[in-house]
């Protein structure tokens, strides 16, 4: 039997779903009918308004509608959403690379790691002023400042996941003789990541908040800074318009990443499940 042959049965047979969770069909409709029932509640809640910062959710609609036929709202939409996808990448990469090698080893994790917290204390939207400052606008200061905001989530993640590994998988790999790289894919990311997608989920968010920052901060594109413009010349349909469209990628884009999570880490989701049935 095989190292990997060891870890993978306890897994595999974690996958069995546990008794007397709610079915999967359930959930779902439930987290679809909230948002319908919350879009209903604010349509006849605002459907009498007569404040103009507060116009009903039909008028809204209908300019989102005139909106999504621009080809200049397309382009804002399409623009902030590769930041956000562009950064999230970088940052995972720099992330998990960094994270691996200071978890690994310890001695330069100890020198490095009072750098990384007083970085990781600054309130990641602070950065954004500091990179206009200092490399002008454009869309690269844009994908370095959520770059840099969201890359520490990750790297602490990584670090604590790599230094919170199974003793016991530790010494099986050693009787087993395994290389270094068989050791890192076999032993040591599959211990980590539980703790490594955690730290990309709160990523993740950092990055979406940092990326409208951002754009409302010296930038003529993106979502962000069309929200800002239509606020500060009273279009108020538009900015609320703005901010529908940014919660919808917000919502999308942490739906998008919990399915990628639970499919990674279906093994350790089940085998959580069994241990709290047992």
């Amino acid at each position: 039997m095989t190292l990997t042959t060891s870890i993978q049965t306890p897994a595999r047979l974690a996958r069995r779903r546990g008794q007397g969770t709610l079915p999967r069909g359930v959930l779902v409709g439930a987290e679809i009918a909230v948002p319908v029932l919350l879009l209903a509640l604010w349509w006849f809640v605002s459907a009498a308004s007569t404040n103009a910062f507060f116009p009903p959710l039909q008028v809204i609609l209908q300019r989102l509608w005139q909106l999504v036929q621009t080809p200049a709202f397309l382009v804002d939409v399409a623009s902030s959403v590769g930041n956000l996808v562009v950064s999230f990448l970088l940052a995972t990469v720099i992330g998990v690379l960094l994270g691996l090698v200071l978890g690994l080893i310890r001695p330069l994790s100890w020198l490095v790691e009072p750098t990384i917290h007083f970085f990781r204390a600054i309130p990641p939207v602070a950065l954004v002023p500091i990179f206009v400052s200092l490399i002008g606008f454009g869309n690269e200061t844009r994908i370095l400042s959520i770059t840099l905001a969201a890359v520490f989530p990750i790297l602490i993640s990584t670090i604590d996941g790599v230094r919170a590994g199974e003793p016991t998988l530790e010494m099986v790999s050693r009787v087993y003789r395994l290389s270094g790289p068989e050791r890192l894919f076999s032993v040591v990311l599959p211990s980590a990541g539980p703790r490594i997608l955690s730290g990309m989920q709160v990523s993740l968010i950092t990055a979406f908040v940092v990326m409208i920052a951002s754009e409302m901060l010296g930038s003529s594109t993106g979502l962000g800074a069309a929200t800002l413009l239509a606020q500060q010349s009273f279009a108020i349909p538009d900015m609320w318009a703005g901010i529908l469209v940014l919660g919808v990628i917000g919502y999308a884009a942490t739906a998008v990443f919990t399915l990628f999570r639970r499919r990674v880490l279906r093994w350790y989701i089940a085998s959580q499940q069994q241990e709290k049935n047992a």
